[in-house]
């Protein structure tokens, strides 16, 4: 997998934002994918992902009604949809593709059975293909 992450920017607090990662190489239906964040200092963390084989969404409690994932499996694009944005959300944001295999199935079963903080991210986390990342910074 290749990813390529685009529409990152500089914006006023309460602002929105669309991210693009261009997926070369990724079958929606047989990866999990996400959306992760790190600002500086900080671990980086997951935001919002989903498994469409599994029909499973995750977003951190910190963006909850504020981002919307979501993908074109034909344009082989994923997407982040920021609004209300807070000087909070300033990160490098990443996309993040893992394929479906026994050990991310193992893992998913796992983490379903027990939840976590963290959730579908964590899962992806550990057997993700990265982009470089796109810079979004919230002036206050």
């Amino acid at each position: 997998a290749q990813l390529m992450e685009s529409g990152g920017g500089l914006v006023q607090a309460g602002g929105s934002l669309r991210l693009s990662c261009a997926a070369f190489g990724v079958d929606f239906d047989t990866y999990g994918l996400g959306w992760f964040r790190q600002a500086p200092g900080k671990e980086r963390e997951g935001v919002a992902c989903f498994d469409k084989h599994a029909d499973s969404t995750y977003y951190a409690d910190s963006v909850k009604g504020r981002f919307t994932i979501s993908g074109d499996s034909g344009a082989h694009t994923l997407y982040l949809e920021m609004s209300s944005l807070k000087p909070d959300d300033t990160a490098t944001y990443y996309c993040a593709a893992a394929f479906r295999g026994p050990i991310y199935t193992a893992r998913y079963f796992a983490a379903t059975a027990a939840p976590s903080k963290g959730g579908l991210c964590e899962v992806i986390r550990d057997q993700a293909s990265w982009g470089r990342g796109t810079q979004v910074t919230v002036s206050s």
